[in-house]
């Protein structure tokens, strides 16, 4: 008896994730990622223990929104500095009601309120900061990081993806997904191994 089995006389049955299908190399993966994407599946992925050039177009993904999210938050931290520093040097901040809030004016050397030379060192530093932390943080939540445990964890041959493995998996969540019809479509495309992922 496997685990899954002992786990479901103990409990209620496990929810099917999903279905694994391991490969003999990265070609073979290709050419079953483009047959799956032809078929018209939305929620699947591949997973291999390097890059494998040419899956991307394989899988039919599109550009990621991540580089507006970092030229958004670029141009944000920039435009922050930038008003900062105009706030903070203008005599029309000037209020003793503002208390900590006032404007805190330099008069020196007859030298103007406002200058741009001598305020881009703060907007470029707040300009790569502000990007930095929306590359990092938005990266995170397009693909749902954190996550601790994923289903294809539980199965023995997924250990191999990082070493020598090149996995397809297809969820259980799809509209196009059928047990039977996606185990065969799986099937045909010259997989070693078809096992399915619980929950």
């Amino acid at each position: 008896m496997d685990d899954r089995d002992a786990t479901q006389t103990i409990g209620p049955p496990l929810p099917l994730w999903g279905l694994l299908a391991e490969y003999r190399d990265a070609p073979a993966l290709r050419a079953a990622a483009a047959k799956v994407r032809d078929a018209g599946y939305r929620h699947w992925d591949c997973h291999a223990p390097f890059p494998v050039h040419g899956l991307d177009q394989a899988m039919g993904i599109r550009p990621t929104m991540l580089p507006w999210l970092v030229l958004g938050a670029a141009l944000t931290g920039c435009l922050v500095a930038l008003g900062m520093q105009w706030y903070v040097n203008s005599p029309h901040t000037v209020s003793g009601a503002a208390g900590a809030l006032s404007g805190y004016p330099l008069v020196y050397s007859g030298k103007p309120y406002w200058s741009l030379p001598a305020h881009i060192p703060v907007a470029f530093e707040l300009t790569v900061l502000f990007a930095s932390l929306a590359a990092f943080f938005g990266l995170w939540a397009l693909i749902r990081l954190p996550r601790f445990h994923h289903p294809v964890f539980g199965s023995g041959r997924f250990r191999r993806a990082t070493d020598d493995g090149f996995f397809l998996v297809i969820e259980a969540r799809d509209a196009r997904f059928d047990l039977a019809q996606t185990k065969q479509l799986l099937t045909s495309t010259a997989s070693v191994a078809v096992e399915e992922v619980w929950d």
